[in-house]
């Protein structure tokens, strides 16, 4: 590393040329920092005039390139200032052109704003990142071009302003700029890592996002001739899709290997993923996945109208804590991995694993690794075995059976604040779907109704009776007291007979059970309460089985094992599988198989396969990458498979 202080004119004449690179941010300097360039100048122009002023620094590092080239340097750090500077320059010559001298405005045009002799990017001593470059380059050429709304034009526009009213010789003011304004020049040795250099002089700046940082990692690992191909097909469309949500995308994308990933160590952790291999390839899966994940967060994209709305529902319960698994299931859907009825099946499982949990009010802050952790559960299964064996694993995993979720039905207050609303919204529009109506039914105009009023009347206080404000406490937010109506604002708090009125025109299912009623108390809101909480029954049925009930094993350790008459003494859960393993192997030749084919990915040959591993008797691995209560469920599954009952295997522990 080498550094010196420097003026602007040496730093860019000659045959050189400046290379904002993609890891830097677009321009993005405004008018408190060229107000404060322009007084920094006026300044220096009243002071001695041998003294110059120190404007900051500039670290680059030279690229390259073949003799008859012209010398690129990339810029680590001080693009904007470097940029405002030709941005003035630029300003400065249009001056001088337009105010006829035209001798100056060639000497700052060929010295210090292009290479003469060059063409095509070469041309200009400065190529600003690629967003901002062909605005930049317009400015350069002069060309009538539509600017949009652009940073550096903005900029060019405030200095040809104050150009404009400022008495000073465009001479001078060249000179001022151009040999009184001073900096340090920091230019990077081969050996030194511009990266780390890069990372050090924002650590305390700006802080950049973690997408930024991510950005930054590949393209100072990619060739430099490749970043603009790399950037516009496969960076740019993430960045121009997601753009402040990218780092939850790839956060996302990162916790779909079945780990937690926290919103500030999403940097450091792809840093830790893609530290092997062809990088460019780690970009493209990004964008890749980033298409799948697109799909997810607007599945309208989808053709698969069943897929379609099965997302769609997903999103509408803001099941957030799923999109990691989801986007494993869409790679293996878009692989032709998975059927579409497969996917479906399984979207609709979460769902109904969600709605079950909310209905009956159990904590949402455990979901997250809950869906982790199912993603390495999983992992191993073929696509055929996916479904069950996610049922299997969320099943036991705070999943109400009927009787609870139909005794909260009954009782819990289903509507509130947040996204309360909008999931009892979701219920109900459920519950009518339910029915399969031939026509399809516009939701968007419709809203939750109180039947019995948040607000009380006299009249509605006097039909509810003495005991009206405990009925009105209990059974308000019930589901039997809400319904789906476009007239809620007219309704409001009105009489039930006149609220009837309305709702006896309705065309839902679920208004029909008002037309007969002329009285709307705790015995009419209890029977319509039951009659919805059947509907939700079949709507979200129990996709548990007795047989994928597992004891809690967790924090336990085995001691003996029972199986097919035999008593082996284990100390440990994975002790367990694996002795479990060998001894149905052994019981018949053709088990091995019959299991492998079953669970192909839990076995092989290679010792490298597993993170987590062990050898059987037959010398293939398998892998033991799983919990007490994995364990306990896969071992019985196995001895299914083979047609072993499961009363043939035990195991006996002691609780930690």
């Amino acid at each position: 590393m080498k550094a010196t202080e420097s003026i602007i004119q040496p730093m860019i004449e000659g045959t050189k040329q400046y290379v904002i690179p993609l890891f830097q941010r677009t321009y993005s300097w405004s008018t408190s920092q060229w107000k404060q360039l322009w007084d920094d100048i006026l300044e220096i122009r009243i002071t001695h005039e041998h003294r110059s002023h120190f404007i900051g620094s500039i670290v680059s590092m030279s690229m390259d390139s073949e003799p008859h080239e012209v010398q690129k340097y990339i810029v680590i750090d001080g693009q904007q200032r470097l940029t405002t500077l030709s941005i003035l320059l630029i300003a400065i010559r249009d001056a001088a052109r337009e105010s006829g001298d035209k001798e100056l405005a060639e000497e700052i045009h060929e010295n210090l704003l292009v290479n003469k002799w060059k063409t095509g990017d070469s041309f200009y001593k400065l190529l600003p990142t690629q967003v901002d470059r062909q605005i930049y380059k317009y400015l350069i050429d002069a060309s009538e071009q539509n600017y949009e709304k652009s940073g550096i034009k903005q900029a060019y526009d405030y200095f040809r302003n104050k150009i404009s009213k400022t008495e000073i010789d465009f001479k001078e003011f060249k000179t001022l700029l151009s040999t009184r304004l001073s900096l340090v020049s920091i230019v990077l040795a081969s050996d030194d890592n511009p990266y780390l250099v890069f990372e050090s002089l924002n650590a305390k700046g700006r802080p950049l996002t973690q997408a930024d940082l991510i950005r930054n990692f590949f393209f100072m690992r990619i060739s430099s001739d490749k970043h603009e191909e790399v950037y516009q097909e496969y960076w740019k469309p993430m960045q121009d899709y997601y753009q402040d949500s990218l780092t939850e995308y790839i956060r996302h994308f990162l916790a779909r290997k079945g780990k937690i990933v926290r919103s500030s160590e999403v940097y450091l952790e792809l840093k830790e993923s893609v530290s092997s291999g062809d990088i460019i390839e780690h970009v493209k899966e990004l964008h890749r996945l980033s298409e799948y994940y697109r799909c997810i967060l607007n599945p309208d994209l989808i053709d698969d109208l069943k897929l379609r709305s099965a997302l769609n529902k997903i999103n509408r319960i803001e099941a957030k804590t799923s999109y990691p698994f989801l986007l494993n299931m869409f790679t293996l859907y878009r692989e032709g991995k998975l059927l579409s009825e497969e996917f479906v099946n399984i979207v609709s499982v979460i769902e109904n694993y969600l709605i079950r949990r909310f209905v009956c009010d159990i904590a949402t802050n455990e979901l997250n690794k809950i869906f982790l952790s199912l993603i390495q559960k999983v992992n191993g299964f073929s696509t055929k075995e996916l479904l069950e064996e996610v049922k299997a694993f969320l099943q036991n995993k705070g999943y109400p059976k009927d009787q609870e979720f139909r005794d909260k039905l009954l009782t819990t207050r289903l509507y509130g604040s947040g996204d309360r609303a909008r999931k009892t919204k979701f219920i109900l529009e459920s519950i009518e779907e339910s029915y399969r109506h031939k026509e399809k039914i516009n939701y968007g105009n419709l809203t939750i109704e109180h039947i019995m009023p948040q607000t009380l009347s006299d009249s509605w206080k006097i039909s509810l009776g003495e005991e009206w404000e405990n009925i009105l406490d209990e059974y308000l937010h019930v589901l039997g007291n809400l319904t789906l109506t476009a007239y809620n604002s007219e309704m409001s708090n009105e009489t039930f007979q006149k609220k009837r009125k309305n709702l006896g025109e309705s065309h839902l299912e679920i208004n029909k059970t008002f037309r007969n009623l002329n009285n709307w108390g705790i015995d009419e809101i209890k029977a319509r309460t039951n009659l919805l909480a059947d509907k939700c029954l079949q709507v979200w049925s129990y996709f548990g089985s007795h047989n994928n009930e597992i004891k809690d094993v967790k924090g336990t350790s085995p001691r003996l094992l029972t199986i097919l008459g035999k008593n082996l003494e284990v100390s440990t859960w994975r002790e367990v599988w694996i002795t479990t393993l060998n001894e149905v192997i052994q019981l018949k030749e053709g088990n091995f198989f019959v299991i492998q084919e079953k669970y192909p990915n839990l076995f092989s040959s290679d010792i490298n396969k597993f993170k987590r591993r062990s050898v059987l008797k037959n010398d293939i691995y398998v892998n033991v990458d799983f919990s007490a209560r994995d364990i306990y469920r896969l071992s019985l599954k196995i001895l299914e498979i083979i047609g072993v009952p499961k009363e043939e295997w035990n195991v006996e522990f002691v609780v930690n």
